[in-house]
């Protein structure tokens, strides 16, 4: 019988810190971690992290077998905890409520990176007031196939636009493909605001760059960087400062001077470079705190665009339906969108006062919990279909990372948009068709009947 490891004892803060399984691979395919070099990372940076998370319920994003495993989403706090640990007690729009973990030092930054927490999921409210947040959030998430410079060139616009309206933005690499700027406000505007103000924004800058950014929320429709105005609608989180993130060389979300963006590089920033990038010049968004702004005038500018006819648009699925909501269904789902080519035919007649949704002809290809497999599936489609795959362009792919109820799985569809109208595949059942939320849709659906 093999022998069980013995936990490593830090002593933190002055408190006790058990890491448990401290040699455990974290990372193997490229970076060479284990568990306890996670740990010693966010101590080494403990400073900045804290800036992030610190007096914030946080939701703990685990990876309990490492970067490579499964991650599950937990809200509440484990019942076994320290009793120095504090909780606070947040509702989410379903009526529920959960006590979530709240960090106040660096012994409880390593208590729940010790859970297998790699990234950091605060939310964007202090517990003294939690129904006002302090912090408007532009998460730029790129489509497939656009360039690093594109998203860089939409940051500094975001840039540019904040300043215009009187709010300082403090941008980071997301430590995956795009960016985050996050904004510093005064907590005196709900959730529902706050979204507001962060959907303005992006409308605004699609504007200025309707070649590099949109606000569409369905995929299909977009093209460009998305601006994802919902990160800030209630129960959203995004990882924060420093978060360590699943990829291979175990790259960071770096905070970042806005004299970097212009040239900044993603891959440069790892659990290997970020503890000596920050003994040298320390945190660049140490002074966030101190430039709490206004949402007034990007409020006026999303009363500007109601005005003119612009509606909300579309919430997350899991929030009721909103005033002023635009249909909540996928253009092409929805009852009475045109097809492409009947939108392109009814182009050339005169116009009329509300344009037809397009239809998008979109196919499921793969549904899996593995990455991975979905992919795959999706190389075999291509290979069933190799004259229709011919026609596609880079956007035209669709990969969705889905989230369960307390996992996320991984759906790919393509658009069909770029092929003949006479050669277009038909939906067949996807390959792999293992949707891990379907059952519990079915059951919900039964329940309402």
């Amino acid at each position: 019988m093999a022998t069980k490891e013995a936990a490593e004892i830090l002593v933190v803060a002055g408190r006790e810190v058990a890491v448990t399984h401290p040699t455990k691979p974290y990372f193997t395919k490229q970076a060479k971690l284990t568990k306890l070099d996670i740990v010693r990372y966010y101590l080494s940076v403990a400073d900045g992290a804290l800036g992030g998370i610190a007096d914030r319920p946080v939701v703990l994003k685990r990876f309990v077998n490492g970067a490579e495993g499964e991650v599950f989403y937990q809200k509440r706090a484990p019942e076994s905890r320290p009793a120095w640990l504090r909780t606070a007690q947040l509702s989410f729009p379903s009526g529920r409520t959960a006590d979530e973990i709240v960090v106040d030092d660096a012994a409880g930054l390593a208590w729940i990176v010790n859970l297998g927490c790699l990234e950091l999921h605060p939310h964007p409210v202090r517990t003294g007031d939690l129904d006002h947040p302090d912090e408007l959030r532009v998460d730029l998430d790129p489509g497939p196939g656009v360039a690093w410079a594109d998203v860089r060139r939409v940051a500094l616009e975001v840039r540019a636009l904040l300043a215009e309206v009187g709010l300082q933005g403090w941008p980071k690499t997301s430590g995956s493909r795009g960016m985050h700027v996050n904004v510093r406000i005064e907590p005196r505007w709900t959730f529902t605001e706050v979204r507001r103000a962060a959907l303005a924004l992006a409308r605004a800058v699609e504007r200025r760059a309707p070649d590099l950014a949109t606000s569409k929320w369905w995929k299909e429709e977009r093209r460009g960087v998305f601006l994802d105005y919902n990160q800030n609608a209630k129960d959203r989180t995004t990882c924060s400062a420093y978060s360590v993130r699943p990829l291979p060389d175990a790259r960071v979300s770096a905070p970042l001077t806005w004299d970097e963006v212009p040239d900044c590089d993603p891959a440069e920033f790892t659990v290997a470079t970020m503890p000596a990038r920050f003994a040298s010049i320390g945190d660049p968004h140490a002074g966030i705190n101190g430039a709490a702004g206004s949402l007034e005038k990007l409020l006026e500018l999303a009363a500007q665009d109601e005005a003119s006819g612009l509606g909300d648009a579309p919430w997350p699925p899991h929030f009721r339906k909103m005033e002023g909501e635009a249909p909540r269904v996928a253009p092409s789902r929805a009852r009475g969108a045109e097809t492409t080519a009947k939108v392109a035919k009814a182009a050339k007649a005169p116009r009329t006062p509300k344009a037809p949704r397009v239809k998008m002809p979109l196919v499921v290809v793969a549904n899996s919990p593995s990455k991975e497999a979905a992919l795959a599936g999706l190389e075999r489609w291509k290979a069933r279909h190799a004259a229709a795959a011919a026609h596609l362009a880079v956007d035209d792919v669709l990969v969705d990372s889905m989230r369960g109820r307390s996992s996320t799985w991984t759906r790919v569809r393509v658009n069909l948009r770029s092929v003949p109208e006479g050669e277009r595949p038909a939906q067949e059942t996807p390959d792999p068709d293992d949707d891990p939320t379907r059952a519990w849709r079915e059951m919900r659906g039964k329940r309402r009947e």
